[in-house]
């Protein structure tokens, strides 16, 4: 293409990629940062989708830390999710991955019949884990009460319903067990058999070798973990709904319900760029303490 104004063929290069990336970066700027931007505008306004946005200043933030009552609850109930959900489902994928990364009959089968709840989509996984743990007609409390055992209300009881979902979370790890299966197939052999020489047995070798040559894949999906356990919506409002009286109302849910129930636009993009803030914190945390037991083979 030839640009007659532009006699420099670096700045012909130029304008020719940036008309090439134009689409993106105009589906950039429009759905990414003006989103970004209105939504910082609006944290500090009264706005209900119905009327012109009012500017109340810092108002949203302050109601939310000193006259909302629910907020203080919605938080206890997200650290209690992210600071259980996280670290037990990378071990969960974890040990799964180990599991399935040994020789035993019919592995790949295994791999299909572990790695299936990551694909079926989320209502489907919701749907079936209410059948499975409903107190009147679900199969667990169906084989409970046939062995003379009492019915556990695992989503009717506010101190059971959390860690329910927590359970559902930690079954549904293919994803992570797929990242952590592919890494330790990359662990060398010859540190197992170096081990071995030296009369390390089974236990040994997985604590000194398989989990600190993991450890790179395990900072990352606890990374993703945390992030996912603060953005969680879709699962506990399929499930259980925030309830009962308000024992799973997590962040991403108490979020929902200011922005398209209440129609409080303004308080739910303050309640986003909270959760932005603390996403940020707890990953910067995450890597500055990563060097005390994150190994690298690089690392010399």
């Amino acid at each position: 293409m030839n640009l007659p104004f532009l006699k420099n063929r670096s700045q012909r290069d130029l304008w020719l990629g940036l008309l090439f990336v134009s689409p993106w970066l105009i589906g950039f700027l429009l759905w990414t940062v003006y989103p970004l931007i209105s939504s910082f505008y609006y944290s500090f306004t009264r706005y209900d989708l119905l009327r012109p946005a009012v500017w109340i200043g810092p108002g949203n933030y302050v109601e939310l830390f000193t006259e909302d009552a629910t907020f203080p609850k919605v938080i206890g109930n997200t650290l209690y999710y992210v600071l259980l959900s996280a670290p037990l489902g990378v071990i969960s994928a974890f040990l799964m991955a180990a599991l399935l990364n040994t020789k035993i009959m019919a592995r790949p089968f295994f791999r299909a019949i572990f790695f299936f709840p990551a694909i079926v989509p989320t209502i489907v996984v919701a749907m079936v884990w209410q059948f499975l743990l409903n107190t009147q007609f679900g199969l667990i409390n169906s084989l409970l009460q046939g062995v003379g055992l009492p019915v556990i209300p695992f989503l009717s009881s506010p101190a059971l319903a959390k860690p329910s979902l927590i359970m559902i979370y930690m079954w549904a790890q293919g994803n992570a067990m797929v990242i952590f299966l592919a890494t330790l197939q990359d662990v060398p052999r010859s540190l197992y058999e170096a081990a071995e020489l030296d009369g390390a047995n089974a236990l040994h070798k997985f604590w000194h070798i398989t989990i600190p040559m993991c450890t790179p894949v395990i900072l990352f999906n606890l990374i993703m973990g945390f992030i996912e356990g603060f953005q969680s919506f879709t699962l506990p409002w399929l499930v259980t709904g925030g309830g009962p009286s308000n024992s799973t109302e997590l962040y991403g849910l108490y979020l929902y319900r200011n922005a398209f129930e209440f129609l409080r636009m303004g308080k739910a993009s303050a309640l986003a760029w909270m959760l932005f803030i603390v996403i940020v914190v707890f990953t910067f945390i995450l890597f500055r303490t990563s060097a005390r037991w994150v190994y690298y083979s690089s690392e010399k």
